[in-house]
């Protein structure tokens, strides 16, 4: 099978560029650039290397760096960002500040031909996210691409297959981003398009197979597609030797607790538990108002949770979770930003009574779960169900969560969610609400009220990393908002959320 190295230098997009790779139906491997030698790369075990973003300067002490000869290997290799200042840099180009602003978000890109452009829109639009850029090149290197602001925007050396670009490919807003991949992986690298997710499938089922035989593993079970997927799997792999546990914390959508026990336990004939511990995270919770300490709560609540049943059940040995890559990435990794923590993404706390913990999906997108899932037969609502955050409505719940606002919330997102699911042909991909502290003034039946602001939230994105929001029509907004003041008493405004991801994140927390 050929595989394309993803060499990673801490930027927040680069498992996304392996995305981009899989989704021509080429494997890619990501390892970080002080994880992998020399040698390995020269193996001959790649048929091409992307270097990727990162958030250093090339020219710092101790920089993320690599061997100068990879790009005399005879191996193509694609710098995006900072993997294409550090191929400036080791080649002896100059890699400079780009002023006082840098360059951020959609720009209009000019190219120029050459082997990886040729072919491409001479004008465009392209995604760029940099405080440095190239000045100088040495002679062998052409420049293929401009910005308005970033003279090199795009080189390449002809003879070697060594390529650099400023902006981003892998992003959805580059709008020649997929060809320029497409191009790479196919034509420049030769990859035959010999992998997908039945491969996927098979390696995974016979990796925990081996992995795990004999051995007792506990699935934290929410109910979403990804811990489905998770459990599908490892079902698969382990049998009766997997039990999935379902915390009901009480910061589920209304209802929703009463049927993710109904669908997993009928459904699925799994060997499936719920756990009540509504009143036990509400306790916890109680006086704290910072996200990040919300989610670090609770995160290791689910654990102590899960502990207390691995030992009346006697399934101690592994803890098994359905994390995807956009928790990773968000949560930081060794050499990347942390964005928001994720209540499932850290490993294990220390004097855990869990031996090990795994995560089959963590190097994959939603929309890779979701095609995981069809291939496994799970049913389309379970499959296509909106995703929901590990720590529930304790995130959409500005400042300290109380019953009084789990409440209020459960009824104003039921309304959002039956008013979208109702007069829509084609929902969002994501869709909710959140409980802001903010009060404001309000008249119902000629008397003052003062109630809660409400926020809407809908986003359209292929893969979570990035996210457009929604479009909706107004009149459709207007009766959202005129049932939830009405049916919903201690909300007295509503506002709804016009930002993408990024500069925002999906969720308020």
């Amino acid at each position: 099978m050929d595989r394309i190295l993803v060499m990673d230098f801490g930027g927040q997009y680069n498992q996304l560029i392996a995305r981009r790779v899989r989704e021509n139906h080429v494997y890619a491997e990501i390892k970080g650039y002080d994880e992998i030698s020399s040698g390995d790369i020269l193996s001959g075990e790649y048929k091409g290397i992307i270097l990727t973003g990162g958030p250093n300067s090339v020219y710092e002490e101790n920089a993320p760096t690599m061997s100068a000869g990879i790009l005399n290997c005879g191996i193509p290799v694609l710098g995006i960002c900072y993997g294409a200042q550090l191929i400036a840099h080791l080649s002896g180009g100059t890699v400079i500040k780009a002023g006082s602003s840098g360059e951020y978000g959609k720009t209009v890109l000019h190219t120029r031909g050459g082997d990886l452009l040729n072919g491409t829109a001479e004008e465009s639009i392209c995604w760029m996210s940099h405080s440095d850029r190239i000045d100088t090149l040495p002679e062998e290197y052409t420049v293929t691409a401009f910005t308005g602001s970033c003279p090199i925007a795009a080189f390449e050396d002809h003879s070697r297959h060594v390529y650099g670009v400023q902006f981003h490919p892998e992003v959805t807003h580059t709008e020649i981003g997929a060809e320029v991949i497409r191009r790479f992986v196919l034509e420049i690298c030769g990859c035959r398009q010999d992998w997908n997710m039945d491969d996927f499938i098979e390696t995974t089922v016979r990796k925990y197979a081996e992995e795990l035989k004999g051995r007792k593993v506990l699935l934290a079970l929410s109910g979403g597609v990804d811990s489905a997927v998770t459990a599908v799997l490892l079902n698969r792999a382990v049998g009766q030797n997997l039990r999935c546990v379902f915390v009901d914390h009480g910061l589920l959508r209304l209802n929703e607790a009463e049927t993710v026990e109904k669908t997993f336990r009928e459904g699925f004939g799994l060997n499936f538990v719920r756990a009540d511990a509504r009143s036990r995270f509400l306790d916890q919770l109680k006086a704290v108002t910072d996200p990040e300490q919300k989610r670090k709560i609770i995160g290791s609540e689910f654990i102590r949770v899960f502990e207390e049943e691995a030992v009346r059940s006697g399934y101690t040995d592994v803890l098994a979770q359905g994390t995807i890559y956009p928790d990773v990435v968000e949560s930081g990794r060794k050499h990347a930003e942390t964005i928001k923590s994720h209540h499932n993404v850290g490993g294990l706390p220390e004097h855990s009574l869990f031996q090990e913990i795994v995560e089959p999906l963590r190097e994959l997108f939603k929309d890779e779960v979701r095609e995981v899932g069809r291939k496994l037969g799970i049913p389309d609502d379970i499959v296509y169900r909106q995703p929901f955050p590990g720590p529930g409505l304790a995130v959409r719940i500005m400042g300290e969560v109380t019953e009084e606002k789990l409440n209020l919330l459960k009824q104003a997102d039921r309304i959002f969610r039956e008013e979208l699911e109702g007069n829509l042909q084609d929902t969002p991909d994501q869709y909710f609400a959140v409980l802001t502290e903010t009060r404001a003034v309000g008249v119902l039946g000629d008397a003052r009220t003062y109630g809660y602001a409400l926020v809407l939230r809908a986003v359209t994105t292929e893969d979570f990393m990035t996210a457009e929001w929604t479009r909706l029509p107004y009149e459709l907004l207007g009766r959202i908002s005129t049932r939830i003041i009405n049916e919903v008493r201690g909300i007295s405004r509503i506002v709804y959320d016009i930002t993408s991801k990024p500069p925002g994140t999906v969720e308020w927390e």
